[in-house]
């Protein structure tokens, strides 16, 4: 069952809230990351209800003066107490969620309502959103979006892999959250992969965008990608690879239903087509570290798995569970 934000409890609110708050007034921790990653992957609307909350605060900053003025809304007292980790003179969760009601009601602008969109397992997408940005969603992939309304046009690519081809609007930028950190442009075309909560793959085709890594103890500074980049999350350390022309092309070969693999350890070519189908396919620990290499038909799991067996010393079993599992001959 797809979720939006609209169902969820104040609690959730009041979490995304405190969040904004938290990133925006002060400089977090690496336990703060952690914890705060944590809570983005809990539910696939949270990257959302952060977004907008922070949307929320950045408004509060520029207007606060004048909905007080107003009397909307009372500031902080000097007084009040601050709580570690918080920076002062910031709103508390609840002196928040009543300016941002203030703000809605002063701007009249109504809080958007993500859609979500996804696609079953084997099965790809090409649609195109509200403001003119075409998708295509690979197998097993989910989003929300927010393009309606607001400063910001925001997506949430809560799992999987979408290519995107923005509609270019200069005073709307576009931005992409993911489990391990988000994606900021304008308009071009790029592709983001975040199958796991720690993974964000961006390879851009055309153009130029600015990668924030969410993952514990990564710099908070953006890293600026431009056509031909790939960044990479996955690693221990975040990395930015310029790739060729044909390089460019394998990277992108799920658009056509290929998947191609140059000395890849056999374990981590069996996760992608084990996301793609969303079923379980593993390798022994001795069979894991294999390397695997070629253009393979993401549709046609089996051909891939009876070319294991010819091209590896390896015997494919498919258990009663319907799990496939990859051990060396040699093993029993």
């Amino acid at each position: 069952m797809n979720s939006s934000p609209s169902e969820f409890s104040s609690l959730a609110a009041d979490q995304a809230a405190l969040w904004a708050a938290r990133c925006d007034g002060s400089d977090l921790s690496p336990a703060d990351r952690a914890a705060l990653q944590a809570w983005l992957g809990e539910n696939p609307a949270h990257p959302i209800l952060l977004a907008e909350y922070r949307e929320v605060s950045s408004a509060l900053k520029r207007h606060l003066p004048a909905l007080a003025a107003r009397g909307s809304v009372a500031p902080p007292r000097p007084s009040a107490p601050v709580r570690a980790g918080w920076s002062r003179g910031w709103l508390t969760v609840g002196a928040l969620a009543a300016a941002a009601l203030a703000l809605t009601v002063w701007t009249g602008r109504p809080a958007g309502k993500p859609e979500s969109i996804s696609t079953p397992a084997a099965q790809r997408r090409v649609f195109t959103l509200d403001d003119g940005t075409q998708v295509e969603l690979n197998a097993h992939s989910q989003l929300l979006v927010d393009t309606r309304s607001g400063k910001e046009r925001h997506i949430a690519l809560t799992n999987g892999e979408a290519y995107f081809v923005v509609a270019k609007d200069q005073s709307r930028p576009f931005v992409v959250e993911t489990p391990a950190g988000s994606v900021r442009v304008t308009g071009t075309i790029f592709d983001v992969r975040a199958e796991t909560r720690s993974e964000l793959d961006v390879t851009v085709v055309e153009g130029s965008v600015l990668v924030r890594s969410g993952r514990a103890g990564a710099s908070p500074a953006p890293v600026a990608l431009h056509a031909g980049d790939r960044f990479s999350a996955s690693a221990p350390t975040p990395t930015v690879q310029k790739l060729t022309a044909s390089g460019l092309e394998d990277a992108l070969a799920w658009r056509e239903g290929q998947i191609v693999f140059a000395g890849t350890p056999l374990q981590a070519a069996l996760d992608r087509f084990a996301h793609y189908y969303d079923r379980r396919v593993i390798a022994s620990p001795a069979a894991a570290s294999l390397r695997v290499g070629g253009r393979f038909n993401l549709d046609d799991l089996d051909g891939f798995l009876a070319d294991l067996e010819v091209g590896l010393p390896v015997r494919v079993i498919r258990d009663p569970n319907n799990v496939v599992r990859v051990s060396l001959l040699a093993e029993r």
